[in-house]
């Protein structure tokens, strides 16, 4: 338990502070496997014909799918394929358990196989609560921008990490 974790300046001076933006691609055969991984059976996210009748250019993405962050060597994490920050402020608050606190995703347009977007990340806001059975906890509310080549947003992902 994090009887004593308070928020330092140095968290505070992360909110707001946008990452550098990064790679995901949306390819048939992530559509597909996530689609299926999740139980989904709309011919739409497997057959090209499907998707195309029913107004894609491509398999569109699935719900919550947000394609998979193209992994880079030296600049992805080795286990999860994620950017590793680099440059301006990191969140060390030092706490080792999380929970998801909820997602909101907002979308411009369906993303479909072929395309890659750019994503950036930010922290919006920072709050300490009180849980009984877990002690302090940080509540790390935060946003995801995704855009196209054009720099126009296809998808915002609003949501919140409870780390403990």
């Amino acid at each position: 338990m994090a009887a004593d974790f308070e928020l330092t300046d140095d968290m505070r001076s992360s909110i707001g502070v946008e990452s550098a933006p990064y790679p995901t691609e949306f390819t048939s055969t992530g559509i597909r496997a996530f689609a299926r991984g999740v139980g989904y059976t709309d011919p739409v996210y497997f057959d090209v014909g499907a998707a195309q009748a029913a107004g894609y250019a491509n398999l569109p993405a699935p719900p919550t799918y947000m394609g998979i962050p193209i992994f880079i060597p030296g600049k992805s994490d080795a286990t999860y394929g994620q950017p590793i920050q680099s440059g301006g402020p990191r969140l060390n608050h030092g706490l080792p358990n999380v929970l998801d606190g909820g997602t909101t995703i907002s979308y411009a347009r369906i993303p479909v196989a072929g395309d890659t977007l750019m994503f950036t990340t930010q922290v919006s806001d920072l709050e300490v609560k009180e849980s009984r059975s877990l002690g302090r906890m940080l509540v790390v509310s935060s946003k995801q921008t995704y855009r196209d080549t054009n720099g126009s947003t296809v998808a915002t992902i609003v949501g919140q990490s409870i780390w403990y």
